[in-house]
């Protein structure tokens, strides 16, 4: 027996379940139904209709309903019972298949991709078919097939309802189908500038569930530069593929020149798509229309306002009503909010169309503020006469600049209601701080043991490594073993240094360590005093006296005294101790001159590091 007659037995036992069928005109007709509750896989919610010679899209749901993931599926029209074409059967069976067989309809790379089919889960399908022009209207039931990486289906069936199509529906424009195509999806709008060319490119998704073929996209183009603003300098800008997958997306690619008289601003593209619904590449080609945008920039469009005349006092007039920083100190490097209140000062003109852009005073070519944004425009669309609006901005200023006031421009460009383009600025000054920084050289103490009521020499400097000037720089000497003391070292400008150099007297023995506290003490610009705490040793004895009370010169007998060494050499002693006391003299001012010249000269070297 044929295949289509154990298709036909099939549907026919579907039928008599079914009962008889409508009358279409003068002849009674019988239409194949199949009882899809035999389907194992396949389930239709809506029964698709659809008209003789149209294309139907026939949509159902294929459910995994095995225990296991379905692997690489892929499912489409069945050839079972489908090898009876010849006309005398055909016309004697109701049981007809429905649609246009074409090329390659039954072949596997023809077939709808679902991919893995989780257990118990569902995806919908759409098959896209002609409906034959030769069938009368009724049911209609066609084999449907679908086989994975581990799996063969049973072929099963899907019913339709098909009508024959009349004079009005073959005067409908069959163009639109059920194609969708998205233009422009997920990217910006092509920008251009003329004379530049503009290279571009559009992505396009077919939004739809099945295959489009032959896929021909025809720009729309006039002479017209208003409408469209490139030259038509090719013959063709038509872009071709040969097929576009359900949910793929592609590329138009364009390489355009601007025209000269093109007005900046942004212009309609109207793409023209043309595809077939099958992949025989045959039959008519449908046809949907869609539109894409491009920016160009070139001249202002002229209107009625004219320019703005800066001698014309009826403009509006935007002003800084009021600005803050958060914090309030802005130190050098770090991050602040700035908050503008800008306010419309005019007394009856509104303002529209606003952009406020803020431009930063720069040193050595460097922004010294910039937004965090990286964007330093920001528009309103309308201020009323004597309104306030704020904005609010995220910025960071540059490391490395100096202590001061900063300059930050604020250029206004609105539209009042006799002009267009009115311009003006404004200007806030931001102050900027920097941290004072210092470090001490070497502590030299000369010497560093003495006795109570003597002194020592004590001599360091004092590095300003800092951007700011250290005022009123101090040092201060405290201890308990002796006399407080405090050496003044004045101003010390940034990259300079400043030498200590202070005499410390003993006021007691030394009882602990021989630690003596240095309190450098310097003020900001504003008079705040800040400190920074140093350590040195020196130690303090006691002085021992000679006690001439206690030798009793009346009870010494007088003997003629031996003359002793004292004697015999007094002369030559003393001119001895001169001279030792001269020496010891002179190495002392030279120790001290020579300790001088080191401090000065690392000191050079420190100005020499920070230059």
């Amino acid at each position: 027996m044929k295949k289509w007659k154990r298709w036909m037995i099939g549907c026919m036992a579907g039928l008599a379940a079914l009962g008889s069928v409508p009358v279409t005109g003068a002849r009674e007709t019988w239409a194949a139904y199949k009882n899809m509750n035999d389907n194992e896989f396949i389930s239709v919610e809506k029964i698709t209709a659809a008209k003789t010679g149209k294309t139907a899209n026939i949509t159902f749901k294929f459910t995994n309903t095995s225990d296991y993931d379905l692997e690489n599926v892929k499912i489409g029209f069945s050839d079972y019972d489908v090898d009876f074409l010849d006309d005398s059967e055909t016309l004697e069976s109701n049981f007809q298949f429905p649609f246009e067989i074409t090329k390659g309809m039954f072949e596997e790379e023809n077939m709808k991709k679902l991919g893995t089919v989780k257990a118990g889960k569902s995806k919908n399908v759409t098959l896209s078919a002609k409906v034959r022009r030769d069938i009368e209207e009724g049911y209609y039931c066609f084999p449907v097939k679908a086989f994975g990486d581990n799996f063969d289906m049973t072929d099963e069936y899907v019913n339709i309802w098909v009508s024959v199509a009349t004079s009005s529906d073959e005067d409908d424009d069959e163009d639109t189908g059920d194609l969708d195509m998205v233009l422009g999806e997920g990217q910006n709008t092509p920008d251009g500038t003329y004379p530049n060319v503009m290279n571009f490119a559009v992505n396009m998704r077919n939004a739809s569930t099945f295959t489009a073929y032959d896929v021909v996209v025809s720009l729309e183009m006039s002479e017209d530069d208003t409408k469209y603003p490139f030259e038509i300098n090719d013959g063709n800008y038509d872009r071709r593929f040969e097929k576009v997958e359900a949910g793929e997306t592609v590329q138009l690619g364009y390489s355009m020149a601007i025209r000269e008289d093109t007005y900046s601003g942004y212009y309609p593209i109207k793409a023209i798509i043309q595809y077939r619904d099958n992949s025989t590449h045959t039959g008519d080609y449908l046809k949907i229309e869609r539109t894409f945008y491009v920016r160009i920039h070139n001249k202002d469009k002229e209107d009625d306002l004219g320019d703005f005349n800066e001698n014309d006092r009826t403009q509006a007039r935007l002003i800084v009503d009021s600005f803050e920083t958060i914090p309030a100190d802005i130190i050098a490097g770090q991050e602040f909010e700035l908050v503008l209140r800008m306010k419309n000062a005019s007394s009856d003109i509104p303002a529209s169309n606003i952009l406020f852009s803020l431009e930063s005073e720069k040193v050595s070519d460097s922004a010294v503020f910039t937004t965090e944004s990286g964007s330093s425009s920001f528009t309103v669309n309308r201020m009323g006469a004597g309104e306030v609006t704020e904005l609010r901005i995220m910025m960071k200023s540059r490391a490395g600049v100096d202590q001061r006031s900063y300059a930050l421009t604020i250029n206004e460009t609105y539209d009042s209601p006799e002009f267009k383009n009115a311009t003006n600025k404004v200007v806030v000054d931001i102050p900027v701080r920097q941290i004072p920084r210092l470090s001490t050289g070497t502590i030299d103490v000369m010497p560093d043991s003495i006795t109570v009521g003597s002194e020592s020499n004590v001599m360091f400097p004092i590095n300003n490594t800092g951007r700011v000037t250290l005022y009123n720089v101090n040092a201060k000497f405290e201890g308990d073993s002796i006399v407080t003391t405090e050496s003044y070292v004045g101003n010390i400008k940034p990259g300079e240094t400043g030498n200590v150099d202070a005499m410390v007297k003993g006021a007691a023995p030394t009882m602990d360590d021989g630690k003596i506290k240095i309190t450098v003490s310097y003020e900001d610009e504003d008079g705040v005093v800040s400190t920074m705490e140093k350590e040195m040793t020196l130690f303090v004895t006691e002085e021992v006296p000679m006690d001439f009370d206690s030798i009793d010169v009346g009870n010494m007998v007088e003997v003629e005294p031996e003359q002793g060494f004292f004697a015999r050499h007094k002369v030559a002693v003393i001119a001895a101790a001169v001279l030792a006391a001269g020496g010891i003299a002179g190495f002392t001012v030279w120790r001290k001159q020579r300790r001088k010249k080191r401090l000065q000269a690392e000191a050079e070297e420190i100005d020499d590091e920070i230059s």
